[in-house]
Formats: C-alpha cells, structure tokens, sequence
C-alpha cells in the first residue's frame, strides 16, 4: 500500500538522475517503490537476503535492532521488480510490483520448482491488489487474489479464494502480443498474430507486463507472449520477473515456458542474476498452440 500511496501523490512522473545496473535511467517512481520495498524487507527477520531488478546484487538484509539469538533458523531470500511498467504510468496506466520468495539464502543454483515457494504480483490501477501464489512442499499449491485497503495489508480483503485459469477453450479469448512490431520481420510470430484476429480472440495489451498477465487471471482466460525472434531479443529478467510470474501461473492451473526452447520457465536453475529470455504463458492449451506455431 506504500508503494500506492507513492504513486497518487507522485503528480510529475520524472528522471530520477540515476540508471539501473542496466543502464536504464530510473524514475523518480522507480526509486520510490524500491525504498519502499526494501523498507518493508527490513523489518521482516525472516528475509536474510534481497535483490532487484534496480539492484541486482544479492545483499544481507540488515535486521535492526535484532541480535544473533533473535534471528530465526528460517530464511529466505527475496527477489522482486519493484516497479514492473514505469514506461507506461505517465499516461496513468495499470502498473504492479513483482516479487519472488525463495528458501535458503540465495536464488543462484536454485531449482526454481522446488525452492520458489512464494510469489506475488501487485497491481496499481483504481483499485490496488495483489495476486499472490504459495507452493511449499507436501502441500497443495495455493492462488489468490486480495484487496489491499488504505491500511494496507492491515486492511487486506480475499477477493476470490482461488484463482484458477481454464482448462479449456472459452467463450471470450484474450490475447497480449508484446513486441507486435516483431510480427512484421518474423512470419511465424506473423502467423499466429493472424490465427488469433482471424479467430475474432479479442485483444488486451497495454504494454504492461504485470497488468496483461493479470488480466488474464482474473478473467479465467488468455495467453501472454513475449517472443524471441532474430528482431525481438530476450529482455525479461528471469529471476525478477519470469519466476514468480511462472509460479502464480502454475499455482493457478497454466503454463509459463521459454519461447526459444519450449521448456517451463521453472525448470532451469539461476546461474546469474542478469539472464533473461522470452516468455509465454496463460492457459495450458493456449500456450501449447502458440509454441507449436512458433517453433515449426
């Protein structure tokens, strides 16, 4: 909720003066959102270490006030993309904040599968929520959807128990194509934008990640992509924005893979904090079509 607040009271969406670590100049919203976060993993003795997209340095959470007997056996690190879309929030667009939970103290060399154990997607629209994804072994994989009030999560509501993506073909069918122009020099990409306008599916792309895929929960139904091609190369950050978006897909029923291979966004482990690669996700047979045009 700090991070809305931030938001509304941000009149002039500007340059910060800063870059990212790759070389992306921040904006004042960025830098706010990161504080905002970080100070919130302060106060959590649990979060032994934090990285992020702004930040990618895996660095010891320093615990105020806690001596050694007071900090728990349990940690865990995490990993988050504290402000996923700043592109598009000076026209006032949906944005959201991407987080990752992993046990241990580091993402490196991790198998995503079994050590992601949480994951949450916030949104900044009218309303703020938040989609949150839980997955600890030997138990059943949990998605939902809160309601964050003005108190925060103090004031957190359960929108839907379960959110869950269908199984099978609906009635309405969404699409979000990121990088359309790619379409125009790359014929598979073409073919399948044309499958899905010519089978009237109905488009919902606003350039944001974080909301595209979101909508897509909400309503049961969709596919996201953002594709690999010779003119279109791989920008999302596995370990900030594919694993824990991978995982509320899979805890909601769908499936989230690499354009490029086809294998589940889950299953390789992180060798460096820096890697990206394409992405598409949504309901299971949706994503198996898209994969089987592009990759013929």
């Amino acid at each position: 909720m700090d991070i809305a607040k931030s938001l509304r009271a941000s009149q002039y969406v500007s340059k910060a003066g800063s870059a990212n670590a790759f070389g992306d100049d921040q904006l004042n919203v960025d830098v706010l959102a990161e504080n905002s976060i970080r100070s919130a993993i302060s106060r959590c003795p649990f979060i032994a270490v934090a990285s992020s997209e702004e930040d990618p340095v895996e660095r010891d959470v320093q615990i105020e006030q806690a001596s050694a007997s007071d900090i728990p056996e349990e940690h865990y690190t995490v990993a988050f993309d504290p402000l996923d879309g700043s592109s598009i929030i000076a026209p006032n667009w949906t944005v959201g904040t991407i987080v990752g939970v992993w046990q241990g103290k580091t993402a490196l060399g991790q198998q995503p599968a079994n050590n992601l154990v949480a994951a949450v997607l916030g949104v900044y629209g009218p309303r703020t929520t938040a989609i949150v994804a839980l997955r600890v072994p030997g138990s059943e994989p949990v998605c939902l959807e809160l309601g964050i009030g003005e108190n925060g999560v103090h004031g957190a509501e359960v929108i839907r128990p379960a959110v869950r993506l269908s199984e099978s073909s609906s009635k309405a069918r969404y699409f979000a194509p990121a990088n359309l122009r790619a379409a125009a020099e790359d014929e598979k990409y073409m073919t399948l934008i044309t499958h899905y306008i010519q089978s009237k599916y109905t488009l919902r792309y606003s350039g944001g990640l974080v909301p595209d895929v979101v909508h897509a929960l909400v309503k049961g139904h969709g596919i996201y992509i953002s594709p690999v091609t010779s003119s279109s190369k791989a920008k999302l950050r596995r370990l900030y924005e594919l694993f824990p978006l991978a995982l509320i897909v899979e805890c909601a029923g769908g499936t989230a893979i690499d354009p490029a291979d086809g294998t589940n966004i889950l299953e390789r482990p992180l060798e460096d904090l820096n890697e990206t690669a394409g992405l598409i996700c949504g309901t299971a047979e949706e994503v198996r079509f898209a994969r089987k045009i592009l990759s013929d």
